[in-house]
C-alpha cells in the first residue's frame, strides 16, 4: 500500500492556511462577515495582505471556508453523540438540542451558513444534488436523515415517516428556534423581565417536543 506523503513545502503551506483561518474565525466570531475583510484579517494576523490573497482569493473564499469549519463542528458533536451507547431517544433529542447549543454559541457563523448566496454564483446546491451531498452541510443534513431513519427501523418512530421530509422539517425547527434566541437575547422570555424557564431548559424541551412528534404510540 502506498502511503502519501506531504512534501515541506506542502506543510508550512497548509500550517501557513491554518493560521490565516484561525486569525479569520477570531474577527469574525467578533464582528461577523461585514467586520471581515482582507485587509482587517492582516491587521490582526502576521501577515500582509498580499500573503493573505496568495491562499485566498477572496473574503467570499474566506467565509466560505468559515461556513464549512461550522459544519464540521457540528458533524463532530453529532457523530460523537451517535458514536455512544446510550439509548436511541436519548442520542436523538441530545442532536436536536446540541445543534441548537452550537449555533447560538456561534451566531456568525450560523447566519453566514445560511446566507444566500451571490446572485453571480448561482443558487446554492440542494438536497439531491451533488454539490449538496458534497458539502458539509449536505453531509450535517445527511446525517439527520440517518437519524431519523434509524427510529423509522428500530420502531421508535412512526413507520409511515418519510426520513428525508421528517429530516426537513426539523431542521426547519431547529433553525427556527436558533433565528429566536439569537434575534431574543432574552428568548424564551419575551421582555427582559419576564419570568420563564431558562434558554438551556427551554432548549431541551423544544428537543423533547420535535422528537415526541416523531415517535410511535404502542398501546
Amino acid at each position: 500500500m502506498t502511503v502519501s506523503v506531504s512534501s515541506p513545502a506542502e506543510r508550512r503551506r497548509n500550517k501557513i492556511r491554518a493560521r490565516i483561518l484561525s486569525a479569520a474565525e477570531r474577527v469574525f466570531a467578533r464582528e461577523g462577515a461585514v467586520g471581515l475583510s482582507i485587509r482587517r484579517l492582516a491587521e490582526n494576523s502576521d501577515y500582509s495582505p498580499a500573503a493573505i490573497y496568495k491562499y485566498f482569493k477572496s473574503k467570499d473564499e474566506l467565509v466560505d471556508e468559515l461556513k464549512e469549519t461550522f459544519f464540521e463542528l457540528i458533524l463532530e458533536n453529532v457523530h460523537r453523540i451517535a458514536d455512544t451507547s446510550t439509548p436511541f431517544d436519548e442520542r436523538a433529542r441530545d442532536c436536536v438540542a446540541t445543534y441548537v447549543r452550537i449555533a447560538v454559541e456561534k451566531p456568525y457563523h450560523y447566519a453566514a451558513a445560511f446566507a444566500g448566496e451571490a446572485a453571480s454564483d448561482g443558487p446554492a446546491p440542494v438536497d439531491g444534488e451533488p454539490g449538496f451531498e458534497l458539502s458539509k452541510k449536505g453531509q450535517a443534513f445527511n446525517v439527520l436523515r440517518g437519524m431519523i431513519a434509524e427510529g423509522v427501523e428500530n420502531g421508535v418512530f412512526r413507520s409511515d415517516i418519510d426520513p428525508s421530509l421528517a429530516a426537513k422539517s426539523v431542521w426547519a425547527s431547529m433553525h427556527g428556534l436558533t433565528m429566536m434566541v439569537v434575534h431574543i437575547p432574552s428568548f424564551p422570555a419575551l421582555k427582559a423581565d419576564q419570568a420563564t424557564m431558562s434558554r438551556e431548559d427551554f432548549i431541551l424541551f423544544h428537543a423533547d417536543q420535535v422528537i415526541r412528534g416523531l415517535e410511535a404510540h404502542h398501546g
